[in-house]
């Protein structure tokens, strides 16, 4: 029977018993996000609701319906086909569990590949022109520009930064102690820029910050807590308006940066995973597909036959 946009199609109970389990379970065992439980469900009632249209009970599914369904919503991303997929395959292994069903009609489907985005980079000069906004001459402006040499000096990620306490650094040695995922401790070194600015900061711009509150927090806001990642956040987006970049930045933005930088000069990959505090090397061989494609383009825009 046709459904009109006023009368939408419901849910059998059975289907919506089965996918309320799976969530439950998959809850008790994973202890997913809200956001993460709603997103499957979501996917599993979509998939239902097709099913009931096409006469077929969801413990009675075959391959050949998953690969129906998955083609007639075809005219969505391949990311978003790619999660569809895993959420039918993480309900029938649970259904296969439960011996509610005798084989997994997803077992022999494969994800559709999905292409490794580049993360957006900036160039040298537009670090510089980035370092180089804050006005220095006021004492929010100074931690501000201490702040961005510091994450592009050592590529800490941005909630590294804000949580960083005077006590993590050592300005005689000029490294950083981070904790980062896992609790895993690491030493960054900083640089002569990064030192040198952070020396300049901490002798008079964030006493001036604090205006006499007590505070650990090596960049602090006016009313003496540590800033946030959303501060932080706007607070670049700010500074990207006042250098004329023009580029879509991400939270990671010059953590990019560095360790793109880094490959550029030749920098050890090795080195620079131990840097980023990367636990799998294949996370940080990303940066060099960045100086690939980077090669590639000055390959084109200076060779006489690029």
């Amino acid at each position: 029977m046709n459904q009109s946009s006023e009368n939408p199609p419901v849910l059998s109970s059975l289907s919506r018993q089965i996918i309320d389990s799976f969530l439950d379970a998959l809850w008790m065992e994973r202890g997913l996000s809200d956001n993460t439980l709603s997103a499957y469900r979501s996917d599993l009632i979509n998939f239902a609701l097709w099913l009931q249209q096409q006469n077929i009970k969801l413990l009675e599914s075959k391959s050949n319906d998953v690969m129906s369904y998955l083609a007639e919503s075809g005219q969505h991303s391949v990311r978003t086909t790619a999660r569809r997929l895993s959420s039918l395959r993480r309900l029938f292994e649970y259904l296969l569990r439960e011996d509610q069903i005798k084989q997994n009609p997803v077992g022999r489907i494969d994800a559709p590949r999905l292409g490794r985005s580049l993360p957006t980079s900036l160039t040298e000069s537009e670090v510089e022109a980035l370092l180089d906004s804050p006005d220095t001459d006021q004492s929010l402006g100074m931690r501000d520009k201490t702040m961005l040499e510091l994450l592009y000096a050592t590529g800490l990620r941005v909630s590294e930064l804000v949580g960083l306490t005077v006590q993590q650094v050592n300005l005689r040695q000029g490294v950083v102690r981070v904790t980062g995922k896992g609790n895993k401790e690491r030493l960054v070194p900083m640089g002569d820029e990064a030192n040198r600015c952070l020396s300049e900061y901490l002798k008079s711009a964030r006493a001036e910050i604090l205006n006499n509150k007590v505070s650990d927090a090596l960049f602090p806001s006016k009313r003496g807590k540590a800033m946030t990642r959303q501060t932080f956040w706007h607070m670049i987006k700010r500074y990207a308006v006042l250098a004329g970049i023009k580029k879509t930045l991400s939270p990671h933005v010059l953590r990019h940066a560095f360790a793109t930088h880094l490959i550029n000069h030749g920098a050890d990959l090795r080195v620079v995973q131990m840097l980023l505090g990367h636990s799998d090397i294949s996370t940080t061989q990303i940066y060099t597909h960045v100086a690939r494609e980077r090669l590639k383009k000055l390959h084109a825009e200076h060779h006489p036959r690029g």
